[in-house]
């Protein structure tokens, strides 16, 4: 039981990243799509904490599991964020499962394919323009659709971006582990 409810704080704190990384656009759209290569700053102490508790199969399971079943009623899910979360989860959970579920290889490596899991969120800027931009618009103060052309045209920087989520996620499992063991 005792486990349990820590599982649940961790989904909860887990979603409350994932709604500062959603809010952050309020700031300006490229906080929103770019935000994501930050965010492994603070998934990574949740997800270490998790795969204390969870000692085998199921880390990111559970967590991105934990926000997808939340975006589902809460209509916020699309095809883009569901097939994302799988890819990711899969990536996340057979690095693990071949790296070791309980070696610091495997909690690292593992973390790395999860740590993108905000981009699936945001993704459907890519994969579903105009509908992204008529939700702007409908949603988010005059003219922010306007806003969000320039970041979505600019694929390059999109690409920069997910490539520094790499380096970066790498960097923030290590913090974390050296956080979390004082």
């Amino acid at each position: 039981m005792k486990n349990v409810l820590k599982l649940l704080l961790m989904g909860i704190a887990y979603l409350a990243i994932f709604i500062l990384g959603a809010t952050s656009g309020i700031i300006h759209p490229m906080c929103y799509a770019y935000i994501g290569a930050l965010l492994p700053l603070l998934f990574a102490f949740v997800y270490l904490y998790t795969s204390r508790i969870i000692k085998g199969f199921g880390v990111p399971t559970f967590l991105n599991g934990f926000i997808l079943v939340l975006f589902l009623l809460a209509g916020e899910a699309d095809l883009t964020l569901v097939v994302g979360f799988i890819i990711l989860t899969a990536l996340s959970e057979i690095l693990r499962y071949f790296l070791g579920y309980n070696t610091k290889k495997g909690v690292r490596w593992g973390f790395v394919p999860f740590a993108f899991s905000f981009f699936a969120y945001t993704m459907h800027w890519w994969t579903d323009t105009a509908g992204s931009l008529a939700a702007a618009v409908e949603e988010m103060p005059a003219g922010y659709d306007e806003m969000m052309k320039p970041v979505i045209n600019n694929v390059p920087m999109l690409v920069v971006v997910l490539l520094l989520t790499i380096p970066i996620s790498m960097l923030s499992i290590r913090l974390a582990e050296r956080t979390m063991n004082r």
